[in-house]
């Protein structure tokens, strides 16, 4: 019986620790995961495959606070903060230029 692939974004857990998988290279037989304290590490598929079926890798949620595994502070993450403007418009990262001069 072939063992569960990974899916890169997916999380799991081998004894507890916590990690997401980054990468999948069918061709190298390699896995890429990034463990929730922002390790990354790479292992061999056939490794995975028999940790898997050993049920050792057990299938995860996602953390609510998904920041431990990027390193980001609170404070620090502005991907929705001030790219809109008043009028509910995408802002320019370019406040100095006007495109009307």
């Amino acid at each position: 019986m072939k063992a569960h692939l990974p899916l890169v974004g997916d999380w799991y857990s081998i004894r507890g620790d916590l990690f997401e998988v980054v990468a999948l290279d069918e061709t190298d037989g390699t896995i890429e995961v990034q463990h929730f304290d922002g390790t990354i590490e790479e292992m061999e598929l056939a490794d995975w495959e028999t940790q898997y079926a050993a049920g050792e890798i057990e299938d995860a949620e996602a953390p609510e606070d998904w920041s431990g595994s990027v390193d980001v502070e609170p404070e620090d993450d502005t991907r929705t903060a001030d790219i809109y403007d008043d009028r509910g418009l995408r802002a320019a990262g370019n406040d100095d230029l006007d495109l009307f001069d």
